[in-house]
C-alpha cells in the first residue's frame, strides 16, 4: 500500500517535470516567443539544471541538446527509483536491466513528446473557436506550426475549415499506437 502511494509520488514528480523539460526542449525548437509566461516559467524551473548541463553537452544546429538529454536521464532515474521501490533487485543482470531502462526511458521520451505535440494542436484548435484574439494564440500558433504546415500545404480548407489539426491528431495516435506500443512492450519485456 505504502510503495504504490511512493511510486505513484514518483511517477507524478518525474513525470512533471520531465515534461517542464520536453517542453522547453520543444519550445525553443519551434521558434517559440521567449518574452511568455510559460516560457518564462519552464525557465525558472528547470535553469538549475540546464544551465549547469549546457557546459557538458553541446547543442547542435542550434537546438539545445542538454535539456533533452536532462528530460531522458530523469525519466530513467524514475524508471529506476521505481523499479527500486517495487524491490526489484538488480542482481547478476544489472547491465541489462540498466540497458532495458535507458531503452525504456527513451520510448518513454518519445511518448510523452508525442503528447504534449497532441496538447498543444488540441489548445491551439480550442482557442482558434473560443478565443482567436487570446494571447495564448501566439505561442500556440508557433508550437503547433511546424506539423500543421504539412497538412496544410496537401489538403485545402473545406468550407473555411482547415482539417490539418485533424491529420496531425489521427497521425499521432497511429504513432502512440503501433510503432510507440509495440517498443514499450518489446523492452517492458527486457525488465
Amino acid at each position: 500500500m505504502l510503495s504504490n502511494a511512493l511510486i505513484f509520488l514518483v511517477n507524478t514528480l518525474f513525470g512533471l517535470f520531465v515534461v517542464a523539460l520536453l517542453l522547453r526542449f520543444y519550445l525553443q525548437w519551434a521558434r517559440a516567443p521567449h518574452r511568455n509566461p510559460l516560457s518564462e516559467f519552464l525557465r525558472a524551473l528547470t535553469d538549475f539544471m540546464v544551465r549547469p548541463a549546457r557546459r557538458l553537452v553541446p547543442g547542435l544546429w542550434g537546438l539545445d541538446l542538454s535539456t533533452l538529454v536532462l528530460a531522458w536521464l530523469v525519466q530513467l532515474a524514475e524508471i529506476l527509483l521505481v523499479l527500486q521501490i517495487k524491490d526489484y533487485g538488480l542482481g547478476p543482470a544489472a547491465g541489462q536491466t540498466i540497458a532495458a531502462a535507458a531503452l525504456l526511458a527513451l520510448v518513454m521520451i518519445l511518448k510523452i513528446g508525442l503528447y504534449v505535440v497532441m496538447a498543444a494542436v488540441i489548445v491551439q484548435v480550442v482557442l482558434s473557436w473560443v478565443s482567436p484574439y487570446s494571447p495564448l494564440m501566439p505561442l500556440a500558433n508557433s508550437m503547433t506550426r511546424p506539423f500543421l504546415r504539412v497538412f496544410q500545404r496537401r489538403v485545402p480548407p473545406i468550407g473555411n475549415v482547415d482539417l490539418s489539426p485533424l491529420f496531425v491528431l489521427v497521425l499521432i495516435q497511429l504513432l502512440l499506437m503501433l510503432p510507440v506500443a509495440y517498443l514499450e512492450a518489446a523492452v517492458g519485456r527486457l525488465l
